[in-house]
């Protein structure tokens, strides 16, 4: 899992708006629509990678997944999860 304090330092890279560690429920719904074949990332491209974990974005509008415990922090692999 994200080290704590690497929590406290991390920031969306777009917005710089601050980071929290999704739910594992929330990070479950998304790995089932990952299996379905219905999640797409931010560049449109379908998510095909379950995620182990995830952090969302302070607006709740996307999630950076975490895989194999790192975060991955680019725009276009975000995942728009909100409004």
């Amino acid at each position: 899992m994200v080290d704590a304090q690497l929590l406290e330092i991390l920031c969306c890279p777009e917005t710089k708006q601050d980071l929290t560690l999704a739910s594992a429920e929330f990070v479950g719904e998304l790995n089932g629509r990952i299996e379905a074949g219905t999640l797409k990332n931010r560049a449109g491209q379908p998510v095909k990678e379950k995620m182990e974990a995830g952090l969302l974005r302070a607006d709740k509008k996307f999630l950076y997944p975490i895989r194999e415990d790192i975060p991955i922090m680019l725009i276009d692999e975000a995942i728009p999860v909100g409004p």
